[in-house]
């Protein structure tokens, strides 16, 4: 999956008017895709995490081409088809992000320096190119130092105050809103019962600092849902016994918060999905050997591989063979789902 082109088709295709369907189909291959926008999942795949029509995607893919953002290429293995492969146009898709934020100078010298990295949607206007296409604001360790990138900020390290002293109470915050989208974007974290002054202060000064508004806030919180799920769990230490608590609001108010985000050193390592072996097992039973329906998004996914693998006509040492590799990929898919929806 690319971040970096996430990033861009949710700012680029939203300035170029490009909405619905087409939006969600490019955010599909996006997520599918390399950093240079070459992705081949299968139409019948696109169609069913849309919710849409196979004619549908197909048509909405073929006026995408048309328009210029992508190349899409039939691929044949012997006598069959396979999935089309889908080259995205990178270089448009950067060059309509930045134009998303025309009405904030952006430094001449960003692109021409980085011309291939990323911005996550929460990404200022005022932010240079450069900064832009830096990737998400999220890492592995937050607490490992990393050298902030000068074009990312407005300017360096300064504040609105250093640089308009004339405009001190210039930035107006929701707070409200700010607390309400914390709380529904991330209704793992610890409940904020009191805007303190403190609270408000760094807030403030995060904001002004990076250019936030609400949208961006709003952003910001999506993708820390979605890529910092370690944030939302309380996590033991083996080495002294101790418990790591989860993140809380105060927490991702921080700078060393929001750059380890913006730096990708935040984000979650990559996990193997646990299986309960005796949910697997019986799920066999009720599933394969009874036909009984499923219960849940794993047994429908479980039983559907089932039925195409033909396991009702195998004796029951091979079925229950092949039921663990086809339960192991019914709950990593079922996984993956439930992320999307929680970044959606």
């Amino acid at each position: 999956m690319s971040v970096k082109l996430s990033a861009y088709v949710w700012d680029g295709c939203a300035a170029a008017g490009i909405k619905g369907n087409k939006l969600l189909i490019m955010l599909r291959l996006a997520d599918f895709a390399s950093d240079e926008g070459i992705a081949y999942p299968s139409v019948a795949t696109i169609a069913r995490q849309l919710g849409a029509g196979r004619s549908t995607v197909i048509s909405l893919i073929s006026e995408l081409e048309k328009g210029g953002w992508l190349v899409k290429k039939e691929r044949r293995q012997g006598q069959r088809n396979t999935s089309n492969l889908y080259t995205l146009n990178v270089t448009r898709l950067r060059h309509a992000a930045a134009g998303a934020y025309s009405d904030s100078p952006i430094p001449e010298r960003s692109e021409v320096e980085h011309p291939e990295t990323e911005r996550p949607d929460f990404e200022r206007p005022g932010e240079s190119e450069k900064a832009g296409s830096q990737g998400p604001e999220i890492g592995h360790d937050p607490s490992v130092n990393s050298k902030p990138d000068p074009s990312d900020l407005k300017p360096v390290g300064q504040s609105p105050l250093a640089t308009d002293p004339q405009q001190p109470d210039s930035l107006k915050i929701d707070y409200p809103a700010v607390l309400e989208a914390y709380h529904t974007t991330l209704p793992e974290m610890p409940t904020v019962l009191d805007m303190t002054d403190d609270r408000r202060k760094k807030l403030r000064s995060l904001w002004k600092k990076y250019d936030f508004n609400l949208d961006r806030w709003q952003a910001y919180l999506r993708y820390i849902a979605k890529y910092c799920r370690w944030m939302m769990e309380n996590r033991p230490d083996t080495t002294t016994g101790k418990t790591w608590r989860k993140k809380n609001f105060d927490y991702l108010v921080t700078e060393k918060c929001y750059l380890a985000v913006k730096e990708e050193r935040a984000n979650d390592l990559p996990k193997v999905a646990r299986v309960d072996i005796t949910e697997r097992d019986t799920a066999f039973v009720r599933l394969v050997a009874q036909g009984k329906k499923p219960a849940g998004r794993v047994e429908e996914l479980a039983k559907a591989a089932a039925g195409k693998a033909g396991l009702g006509r195998m004796n029951e040492v091979m079925a229950r063979a092949s039921w663990k590799s086809i339960w192991t990929q019914a709950v990593t898919q079922a996984s993956e789902e439930d992320l999307a929806r929680i970044a959606s």
